[in-house]
């Protein structure tokens, strides 16, 4: 049965597997689970079986992407429920949908399903997000949020293998592969609501939304982030099915290099960021994603071929678990006090492009699929060029490079 809400720094003195890090670090855990799963077979399962063609995986993607669009609801929805459950009930949320997706195999159907398994990825995401930066303290921050990562690498990597082994050799089809990923999420989630008490932060968080000037640049990068990492989750996987024919076992298999390589470079990535800062991190992060959209687009114009294709979507993936980056940043620069609220406009405005941009490339890709990465390298230019404004060492009153010079108003 669970206990009362008790402070966070009681919640540190508790046994290991018991400690509100060690909670953020099972549901880091139980997310993959289900949403790998999802992953891994969509684009196979939307092929073989629903019939989809590039305009329907872009408006799949589209609809997946509202609930993100949507995530600023959070702050209503906390005046009712605290963070903790909101996360713990939206992992349920997320594992129901992905177990049922093979039960409706229809372009509707899966709109449906979609839907209501985004809505529980990106409610707990949104939290996620917020409860680390208000438990896990600002000098180890970039360091633990690496681990998360790697955690979150390694559910990925025994959902992946689990797939391989029991679609190649146990002859599972879509639908138990579904009911087990989702399953194992929900029971994991039901572990989390269980073992763990609430924990209350050690700052009040406003039940508001909150546009702060000083923020800007955060929401510019985010918004940068959401519109180029969603060309990169739509269109590269849809193109190893579409183009080179992968199976299967042959994405999953690929999704398996993918993880094994975040468990390894995720944490080293962390004491990276701590050692050269956000800035030079994030600059690093957009200058490989640059290079690695260029090369994507290159497939296409220059017929290059599958081995190249496949070892781009291996690093891609390693240039994207560096955005924990930017959440550091944003962790260094804020109000304490704006965390929660801040996480939901944030996850809103980082899905502003993902609304649109799936279904708008997708008609483009039926034209020239090469053009659409192309798109994707201008958005990770203008990345770079925003995060050339972060200060070195990032904190209140000092959010760019100018900040030091500009007269801010007041509360800002």
């Amino acid at each position: 049965m669970r206990q009362s809400t008790i402070p966070l720094e009681t919640g540190h003195s508790f046994p290991l597997w018991r400690r509100p890090t060690t909670l953020l670090a099972v549901m880091a855990f139980a997310m993959p689970m289900a949403f790998s799963t999802w992953t891994a077979l969509l684009n196979n399962f939307v092929i073989e079986v629903a019939y989809f063609d590039g305009k329907d995986i872009g408006w799949l993607q589209s609809v997946r992407e509202i609930p993100g669009f949507l995530a600023v609801g959070v702050i209503v929805v906390l005046w009712f429920v605290r963070e903790q459950l909101l996360a713990v009930l939206s992992l349920m949320a997320l594992g129901v949908a992905v177990g049922v997706t093979a039960w409706f195999p229809s372009f509707g159907g899966l709109l449906m399903t979609t839907l209501i398994g985004s809505v529980g990825f990106h409610y707990y995401e949104t939290v996620k997000q917020s409860l680390e930066l208000q438990w896990i303290d600002k000098a180890r921050a970039p360091k633990v949020l690496g681990w998360y990562v790697a955690i979150g690498s390694a559910a990925s990597l025994i959902s992946y293998g689990a797939i391989v082994v029991l679609w190649k050799w146990m002859g599972w089809n879509f639908n138990s592969i579904y009911l087990a990923g989702g399953g194992v999420t929900v029971a994991l989630a039901f572990y989390c609501w269980l073992a763990y008490p609430n924990y209350e932060g050690p700052v009040p968080q406003y039940n508001k939304m909150i546009l702060r000037r000083r923020y800007w640049l955060y929401y510019a990068l985010q918004l940068m982030a959401g519109a180029r990492r969603q060309i990169f989750l739509v269109f590269a996987g849809f193109m190893m099915v579409e183009r080179f024919g992968f199976q299967v076992h042959e994405v999953t298999a690929l999704f398996l290099i993918n993880y094994v390589a975040n468990m390894v470079f995720a944490p080293m990535m962390g004491s990276l960021v701590v050692r050269v800062g956000e800035r030079n991190a994030l600059l690093f992060e957009y200058i490989g994603l640059i290079i690695v959209f260029l090369a994507y687009g290159g497939i296409y114009f220059f017929g290059w071929g599958v081995v190249l294709a496949a070892a781009l979507y291996v690093i891609d993936h390693l240039f994207f678990a560096l955005a924990f980056a930017l959440k550091t940043y944003f962790q260094k620069i804020a109000d304490p006090a704006d965390i929660a609220p801040t996480a939901a406009v944030a996850f809103t405005i980082n899905h502003i492009g993902a609304v649109f941009l799936p279904a708008l490339l997708g008609y483009i890709w039926l034209v020239s699929p090469g053009a659409v990465f192309i798109v994707a390298t201008g958005f990770a230019v203008t990345s770079l060029v925003l995060a050339l404004l972060i200060p070195r060492h990032p904190e209140p009153g000092r959010e760019t490079i100018f900040a030091g010079s500009l007269v801010l108003e007041a509360g800002e």
